[in-house]
């Protein structure tokens, strides 16, 4: 915690300002300090941002929830927002609660409709910020299993995570961070199973690797 994940995060979606740095986008590289507003909502257009919180409408049911985004920014028919909404509920498991306020769902539920949120805009990258962090062990499980099977099929996702198995058997490549750089990085596996810093080490021994 406090290691600076989620500000590099929100740094690569532009929600906040960087000092400095570069970032390659397939063959688009960005000043991310000179950065213009045009670029960034160009390159934001192409990347969705699930927080840990949620952030669902409490007055709009989860249908409403993905079709706002679609229909508010994306200017797209009513009909068609929602015939994508559904697709993108089915993906997570929750088109069964998709006339459903937030209230109505559990904490596991809402982060699923975030997903999909997420998935309906057809990002070319996901980054989720901690996704897992507000919730209980056997709602963390349900979370865990639709971004497992977004791995599974290929979606590129960027993930901030302290869920260490999870990180380990789903993603290919690991960033650890600790006082704002990057420690170490690598095959996931390889990073997990043969820490080469000894900082990495001591936080996965914390773990009881």
């Amino acid at each position: 915690s406090g290691s600076g994940k989620t500000t590099m995060l929100r740094c690569l979606n532009f929600l906040e300002k960087s000092d400095g740095g570069t970032m390659l986008f397939d063959d688009r590289r960005v000043d991310l300090a000179r950065v213009t507003h045009a670029e960034a909502n160009a390159l934001r257009r192409r990347t969705g941002f699930v927080f840990q919180s949620y952030n669902l409408f409490a007055n709009k049911t989860a249908l409403q929830n993905v079709t706002e985004g679609l229909i508010i920014a994306r200017k797209m028919p009513r009909r068609r927002a929602e015939e994508i909404a559904h697709a993108a509920l089915v993906k997570v498991g929750m088109d069964d609660r998709a006339d459903y306020y937030p209230s109505q769902l559990s904490g596991g539920q809402q982060q699923r409709v975030a997903i999909a949120r997420a998935l309906a805009l057809h990002p070319d990258i996901l980054c989720f910020d901690e996704p897992t962090s507000a919730l209980d062990p056997e709602l963390t499980g349900e979370v865990l299993r639709v971004l497992r099977e977004l791995a599974e099929h290929k979606t590129t996702m960027i993930i901030v995570t302290h869920e260490m198995k999870f990180a380990r058997d789903a993603a290919d490549r690991i960033l650890f961070m600790d006082g704002g750089v990057v420690v170490e990085q690598g095959d996931a596996k390889e990073l997990i199973d043969h820490p080469k810093e000894e900082r990495t080490r001591q936080f996965l021994a914390s773990y009881g690797k």
